[in-house]
């Protein structure tokens, strides 16, 4: 989809979020600025809520610093130096260890005055993938520099935090949304764009999306795209066509050439941008697999995402499991060929 996303240019306000418990409590942070955990399931919401926070919290867009822990985690250590947001913290450091440079950008990023107010506003989003040590090194920096930034953890499992960071922060709780809630939103953004619709296609839209706000938006958005309206028939006809088959079979053929990190890129695209998690996903690349493999080499990449299966329903990292099963389909490792 060429066109700018409706999820970036209808980014809600702080009073636009559906569900009251989390604008009770954003707002309240917006006057007492505290440290937050906003936690819920995949297209939720989540990020929304906490970058509409923000823009009502500061003046200045500057104050708000996001950094998704895949930037790190997932990256090679020339990148994180490469990538413009970290280059001016590392510059001269090639030769510091990765953990080093996570916590160097994370302390420097706390350590500047707010250009506007009287704190600014630092985001952790896809925090289930921060490790035990990075965790120990973020308690120290929310300790020292708590007058004059909020940290706000966004994550599906915050289970996977440890207690001294729990408890320095206030948890936000965000749900996945309602059919009801789903409708009004998509129904509020077609009347912006003037693109007609009936209750048919809104109520299509939600079914589809499962509970998945930026599923739907993103749905909706293609059918008024494809068709021009959303109604039942537009919507049906779009939406059974829409999927990601083409970054699936790039995955699995990145992964096969042995092309590990950039089968892993496309992964994190789609766990973070597109609403998957990693069970679902894992299921998208079986069926990507059976369109692409026969025989011996499909029954592989099922034995093969067996042994993860387990890993993602019980572990804390969907992009590391999901890594390990395209490393081994990459290497042969751990089969018969």
């Amino acid at each position: 989809m060429d066109a700018p996303l409706w999820t970036e240019t209808h980014a809600p306000g702080l009073d636009d979020l559906p569900q009251a418990s989390v604008r009770d409590r954003l707002d309240r942070a917006v006057d007492e600025p505290m440290n937050l955990v906003v936690q819920g399931p995949p297209g939720a919401g989540k990020t929304a809520a906490v970058r509409a926070l923000a823009d009502a919290a500061h003046a200045d867009a500057t104050d708000l610093v996001e950094i998704n822990v895949a930037d790190f985690f997932d990256r090679t250590k020339r990148e994180i130096r490469e990538d413009p947001r970290f280059e001016q913290f590392l510059t001269g450091r090639s030769r510091m260890a990765k953990r080093d440079m996570i916590n160097r950008v994370l302390k420097e990023s706390a350590s500047y005055a707010p250009v506007s107010g009287d704190y600014k506003t630092i985001v952790l989003d896809n925090a289930e993938a921060i490790r035990e040590d990075f965790q120990q090194a973020l308690r120290r920096v929310m300790e020292r520099h708590h007058r004059t930034t909020q940290f706000v953890i966004v994550t599906r499992q915050p289970s996977t935090l440890i207690a001294p960071v729990r408890s320095r922060c206030f948890p936000v709780p965000v749900r996945a949304p309602t059919a009801d809630e789903i409708e009004a939103v998509v129904r509020d953004i077609l009347d912006a764009e003037a693109v007609d619709y009936d209750a048919d296609g809104l109520e299509f839209v939600a079914g589809y999306a499962d509970g998945d706000l930026r599923k739907a938006i993103l749905g909706a958005q293609a059918a008024a795209v494809e068709a021009g309206e959303v109604t039942m028939t537009t919507v049906h006809g779009t939406l059974r066509d829409v999927g990601h088959d083409d970054e699936l079979a790039a995955i699995l053929e990145s992964a096969e050439a042995g092309d590990v990190a950039d089968a892993r890129k496309t992964v994190g695209t789609l766990l973070d941008d597109e609403g998957y998690d990693g069970q679902s996903l894992l299921v998208d690349l079986l069926e990507a697999g059976r369109k692409r493999y026969d025989g011996e080499r499909l029954a592989r990449l099922h034995r093969l995402a067996g042994e993860v299966d387990h890993d993602l329903v019980t572990g804390t990292d969907d992009r590391l499991h999901l890594t390990h099963l395209l490393a081994s389909w990459g290497t042969g490792q751990g089969t018969h060929r």
